[in-house]
């Protein structure tokens, strides 16, 4: 369990293919504090950790993982958001998240206003995953407010300090991120659906 607030960028050193899964390896302070078994997310994907040192850790993406996320497009140097598990306890600053992506996205619109972002993402409604005005959305493993919401797109606000501190400094248009739509809203809808079949 995560709550979508970013602790480090990482960068990705190194990728090794065994069979069909990929191993990543991944430089970061936090590095030092991680212990194998331990859940990380990785640009929204929860990651097991598998080795580590003071300045690395790895972690093992199966294929399935790699089909329905954008892990399988990162190459060495790229910046990676990440956040370890939820403690026990703690203020829950963002959102409930899983770490389990529902479906890629697709970056359409950047707008730059008066010192924050307008970012515009489309994602294929026929999955049935939805946004609302004022949900929780979670872009790459970041808790996010919808700003405005559509059958197959939404747009989100991003303040300088995000900006700064996330991967969304590095996106484009054309950026495919990884999409995890709020866990409450995909049983709201689950049961509306039933109800109504």
């Amino acid at each position: 369990m995560f709550t979508g607030i970013i602790e480090v960028l990482g960068e990705l050193k190194e990728l090794k293919k065994e069979g069909e899964n990929l191993h990543l390896t991944i430089a970061t302070p936090m590095a030092a504090e991680l212990k194998v078994d331990q859940s990380v997310s990785h640009n929204g994907v929860c990651l097991t950790v598998v080795a580590t040192d003071s300045e690395e850790y790895t972690v093992t993406a199966i294929d399935e993982t790699l089909r329905k996320t954008t892990l399988g497009h990162l190459i060495p140097g790229d910046k990676v958001n990440l956040e370890r598990g939820m403690q026990l306890g703690a203020r829950l600053d963002g959102h409930i998240v899983q770490g389990h992506v529902d479906q890629k996205g697709t970056c359409t619109g950047i707008e730059e206003k008066d010192g924050s972002w307008i970012f515009t993402f489309q994602y294929d409604a026929l999955q049935n995953n939805i946004t609302i005005q004022k949900g929780s959305i979670t872009v790459d493993g970041v808790s996010l407010t919808v700003v405005d919401s559509a059958n197959s797109h939404f747009s989100v606000a991003i303040i300088p300090y995000t900006y700064e501190h996330t991967g969304f400094k590095c996106y484009k248009l054309g950026t495919e991120v990884n999409l995890e739509f709020d866990v409450i809203g995909k049983y709201v809808a689950r049961l509306l659906g039933k109800s109504s079949s």
